[in-house]
């Protein structure tokens, strides 16, 4: 310890490090090199995660979307092959059976890939879709609303014909500056008054489609477009203490009871599950982190080597000065120490030389990264948080460690006698 404080020890590391610069520098770099490969990975895997969790900002990942399919199984005299439809009593009778649901939405739709609808605005007319929701799809889908407002369950309950329309069907159907709310539009020749604009964000999908989309009562959608009491497909969100994938073979099993298709038919019941493929994507940066730290440190231990290379052949070149120092009385652990001090030195150094490279590097791309509109980036703040650098600090005093160990070793090895013969 009294090495680590001793002012002679530290203006003979430094002399030592710097009688041959050119070859330091050259052997701080691999270690310089390492941190700043292993910062930098990191912080682009942390700016890729940024980027796809803001395309799920705001939604309900803990959810799935269901539509009905063709039975692909014969059951109780019904035929292979046989379509259905989701009814609205279907809704009722989820929520009733399964334990553990926040929302089940029915849905409804005009466009898209159930065809094309026609959406006219005085001369203008434009081709959008047009979904029938209850006012909690808004917490199971981001959405801002930008003016007015969005459905709400007076609008379910008497069957308002009233409408919330994205930015693109207002940027179409609308002239710059135009008064949007309280104008009528007609939906497949019925009118509805929109009461509500909005703007989605988000990286998912197309963005500019997503803008292009109209809201409008579950119920006046049935009413408007005679849909009885047919559900197109379903938006269901487990509560949090809940997962929806466990709970969704529960929830099939309801729908297959109602509609007498086979308990084994899988096909019949299409699905898609947002909290399973969410759980995918954290995997995914979990392994990104795992690669980034698995190549950051190797790329490190090539520089550490280097260092213990060249600590070796300072010890070789040092060796008459090591034995007189044992001649003088020098304990072994004091020879040892000092080389293991200048080992540690050299590796700190060029370390925090590659974390501040790496922190100037990082702050330039955030820089230019604020300059843009970052809302449908898939890289948005690479950055790595403090923990990183303190484990950077670990791995470099631990690095300094080893590189030192063999040549302090080695040099408390050299007998005073022969030393003194070295030439």
């Amino acid at each position: 310890m009294s090495k680590l404080f001793s002012r002679d020890s530290w203006a003979e590391i430094l002399e030592a490090l710097s009688s041959n610069w050119f070859r330091t520098v050259l052997t701080a770099f691999g270690v310089l090199w390492g941190i700043f490969i292993l910062v930098i990975l990191l912080a682009a895997g942390n700016g890729l995660e940024n980027g796809i969790k803001q395309g799920f900002s705001g939604m309900a990942t803990n959810s799935m979307f269901m539509w009905s399919q063709t039975a692909s199984q014969p059951y109780k005299g019904l035929p292979k092959g046989r379509r259905y439809n989701f009814k609205t009593d279907d809704v009722a009778a989820i929520k009733q059976n399964v334990q553990g649901l926040r929302f089940v939405s029915p849905r409804n739709q005009l466009g898209g890939f159930r065809g094309s609808n026609n959406v006219v605005r005085g001369l203008q007319t434009g081709a959008f879709n047009v979904y029938g929701d209850y006012p909690e799809i808004i917490q199971q889908q981001p959405m801002d609303i930008t003016s007015g407002r969005f459905i709400n369950y007076s609008d379910i309950n008497e069957k308002r014909k009233v409408a919330i329309i994205g930015s693109g069907v207002q940027s179409a159907l609308y002239e710059p500056k135009e008064e949007v709310i309280g104008s009528y539009i007609k939906i497949n020749g019925v009118n509805f008054m929109v009461i509500g604009t909005y703007k989605k964000k988000g990286n998912n999908g197309d963005p500019e489609e997503m803008q292009k989309e109209i809201y409008v009562p579950f119920t006046s959608f049935s009413q408007a477009f005679n849909m009885g009491d047919i559900v197109g497909w379903m938006a269901i969100t487990a509560q949090d203490d809940f997962s929806i994938t466990e709970l969704k073979s529960q929830i099939f099993d309801v729908i297959k009871t109602r509609h007498t298709i086979n308990p084994n038919d899988d096909r019949a019941v299409g699905n898609f599950d947002l909290y399973q493929e969410y759980n995918k994507i954290n995997g995914l940066f979990t392994a990104l982190n795992f690669v980034a730290y698995f190549v950051g440190i190797l790329v490190l231990l090539s520089g550490i080597i280097g260092i213990s290379n060249i600590m070796l052949i300072v010890v070789k070149e040092r060796t008459k000065e090591i034995g007189i120092r044992r001649a003088l009385g020098a304990t072994p652990w004091s020879i040892r120490a000092q080389i293991l001090l200048e080992s540690i030195f050299l590796t700190i150094v060029s370390g925090m030389a590659g974390i501040i490279l790496a922190s100037a590097v990082l702050w330039l791309v955030n820089y230019q990264l604020s300059t843009m509109d970052t809302s449908e980036m898939m890289f948005i703040n690479p950055s790595v948080n403090i923990g990183v650098v303190f484990i950077a600090l670990t791995i470099l005093i631990v690095s300094g460690l080893l590189a030192g160990l063999i040549p302090a070793q080695n040099a408390i090895k050299v007998r005073p006698v022969e030393a003194l013969r070295t030439e």
